[in-house]
């Protein structure tokens, strides 16, 4: 054996995740974005640009899906290959529970509504 022993760090330990890591010119990015992913509808909203208020709440959602995208993208740094892919399961995984069961309120409050109280329409 030698007098002089190694000290490196174990395997794994420290640098070893390959995780995306965000970068100034990303933050900024980000952050312009979802500055104009907010003033586009605040805009349409205050100016009734659309005319319509379906139409309105429906350009609003998309707005708003867009700036999740943009935060997950930008802020959290998810991608298919952070975290081996867990973190895109968790969030697959999340939408699914998600969406039954805002699906499955808004089916009982709808059949509750029409079965529970049918004189009320006629008033």
């Amino acid at each position: 054996m030698s007098g002089s022993h190694d000290q490196a760090e174990p395997h794994g330990v420290h640098g070893d995740d390959h995780a995306p890591h965000g970068s100034l010119r990303g933050y900024v990015t980000g952050f312009l974005l979802s500055v104009v992913l907010t003033a586009i509808p605040f805009w349409l909203v205050m100016n009734d640009m659309l005319g319509n208020a379906t139409l309105t709440a429906i350009v609003i959602m998309a707005f708003a899906a867009a700036q999740i995208v943009v935060h997950m993208v930008y802020f959290l740094h998810m991608n298919g290959r952070s975290e081996g892919g867990w973190n895109m399961m968790g969030l697959i995984f999340t939408l699914v529970i998600v969406a039954i069961v805002l699906a499955g309120s808004l089916w009982v409050m709808f059949h509750l509504n029409s079965n529970m109280m049918p004189d009320m329409h006629r008033m």
